[in-house]
């Protein structure tokens, strides 16, 4: 596609220059990220860096899907916010802040606590959707309804200093429940909330989660569907294994 032909606005062209000039995206990538839409769940830890890079790739509608409030330990890792922002709602400052790092894309605020009686709604209106949660029932939830929607679920978790990524329910790829088919009783697994975390792990994480983001709307590289990816910031290590459909 040449230039003559792209949809891309002229400051589209110049802003994302770097894009364009990979011949794997070129404009026609970039328009695919203008014309997709990701809603992001939890605007936390991982939702906060996950954001950011797909406001930055020029993603056209993202959606943030966060009730919580701003509160003094957020700060060592969820970098959307500031000493300014505490009590205030998540969501609402990170549109914020995405709308001054970005203001080329649209934001939506979903500023409630997804359930099962609206989840599916709000999710159907998305091309892809972006685990960015940290409690069980909400993962199971999620990976449910992407399931019954056909909609990628790019999944990330984070525990001290270890990290998860994969991607669920990519071309009829396996589930959350291929992996983990029952959801842990109460009390058997860790709270993350209730452990330390070294605050540069989400920011990896998420980063990563971002980049399997943008290589499913752009229909480039290998996305990691059928894998997971286990990273240990403690030893350096980053190991992939294979997650087998059921």
């Amino acid at each position: 596609m040449n230039m003559t032909q792209t949809t891309l606005s002229e400051i589209e062209l110049r802003r994302y220059k770097r894009h364009i000039m990979l011949p794997e995206l070129g404009t026609e990538g970039q328009e695919k990220l203008k014309k997709s839409s990701v809603l992001v769940v939890g605007a936390g830890g991982l939702g906060a860096p996950v954001l950011l890079y797909l406001a930055a790739a020029g993603i056209g509608k993202i959606g943030i899907a966060d009730n919580d409030l701003v509160s003094d330990s957020n700060l060592q890792r969820q970098v959307l916010y500031g000493a300014g922002d505490l009590g205030k709602q998540k969501a609402i400052v990170a549109k914020q802040r995405l709308q001054e790092q970005n203001p080329l894309n649209e934001y939506v605020v979903h500023n409630i606590c997804l359930g099962s009686e609206n989840a599916d709604l709000i999710m159907s209106k998305y091309d892809v959707i972006v685990d960015a949660t940290d409690n069980f029932p909400t993962r199971y939830m999620l990976d449910d309804i992407c399931s019954q929607l056909k909609r990628p679920l790019v999944y990330g978790s984070i525990y001290k200093y270890e990290g998860q990524v994969t991607v669920f329910h990519y071309q009829d790829g396996p589930g959350l429940t291929d992996l983990y088919p029952e959801m842990p009783v109460r009390g058997e697994a860790a709270n993350p909330s209730s452990v330390g975390i070294l605050g540069i792990l989400p920011g990896i994480t998420g980063s990563i989660q971002a980049c399997e983001v943008i290589k499913i709307l752009t229909e480039t590289g290998e996305v990691m569907a059928g894998k997971m990816l286990l990273i240990n910031i403690m030893n350096s290590s980053y190991n992939l294994f294979s997650i087998v459909k059921k």
